[in-house]
């Protein structure tokens, strides 16, 4: 699938690239470009081809969040508050909302800024991997707005509560090695080597066991809230499932016969 801002393919390593293409807007986003973002996550759940996304930017940037011409239209246009409101609920926060049902991995390759909803973005992907000259804001105090696709949410739990405050209260751009210390990224490489790190990373997960890195991912995500005894009660009954896979007995098997070897 491409259209002129998204550009989605898969290889035949199952690692699918979802390419943000407004280049000459920092990959700002319109309603278009939300749409087909969506679009292509909603295959992706589908499509068994698929098995760890990439998503990254076209050009410098990775994303500066909302298109600031767009949003003094919408500014000066006469929706009322209900309007702007659903604005956000039905088109921006949809993708938020389908990458929390995506059980697959999702890695952000941050090759230059990212801005406001553009940093939400990246904080909804799994990992993120970021080149030494990239740069990270929560920049939507210095339009005089609150976090508006997430960031709160996930900066809490990614960061914790006061050092989340501090970079959502000023809007200061944080360096690449600054974001690896805080835990904003996962990694930092060279500027030349984003894209071979990232799909080397992509692809070693890509070759493991989808089921299990499916279930996995379900497992972490609906576990940070639970009670161990929920935890465990649940983690057993996945496990419980994973024995009965064919990609379970064939690796046993491999270990078992290492180890006669042995």
């Amino acid at each position: 699938m491409e259209t002129d801002t998204i550009r989605f393919d898969v290889d035949g390593d199952g690692v699918a690239t979802l390419l943000l293409n407004r280049p000459e807007k920092l990959n700002a986003f319109d309603r278009t470009m939300l749409e087909r973002w969506n679009e292509a996550l909603l295959r992706s759940m589908d499509d068994e081809a698929v098995k760890v996304i990439v998503l990254t930017g076209a050009g410098r940037a990775f994303c500066a969040g909302g298109d600031a011409g767009n949003m003094q239209k919408r500014a000066e246009s006469p929706e009322n508050a209900l309007d702007r409101k659903d604005y956000l609920f039905r088109l921006v926060h949809t993708i938020a909302l389908t990458m929390e049902r995506l059980d697959k991995p999702v890695i952000a390759a941050i090759n230059g800024a990212a801005r406001g909803a553009g940093l939400d973005m990246a904080l909804m992907c799994d990992i993120r991997v970021c080149t030494e000259s990239a740069t990270v804001a929560e920049s939507y105090i210095n339009l005089g707005l609150a976090a508006g696709d997430g960031g709160a949410w996930y900066l809490a739990r990614l960061i914790g509560p006061d050092r989340a405050l501090e970079l959502l209260w000023t809007g200061r751009a944080v360096g690449a090695q600054e974001a690896l210390e805080l835990g904003l990224v996962t990694r930092v490489v060279p500027d030349d080597q984003l894209l071979p790190a990232t799909y080397e990373l992509a692809r070693r997960i890509a070759a493991q066991s989808q089921p299990a890195i499916r279930m996995s991912k379900r497992i972490f995500y609906q576990s940070v809230n639970l009670p161990l005894v929920t935890h465990l009660d649940m983690v057993s009954s996945h496990m419980a499932v994973l024995r009965d896979t064919p990609e379970y007995r064939a690796k046993l098997a491999e270990v078992v016969a290492r180890t006669r070897k042995s």
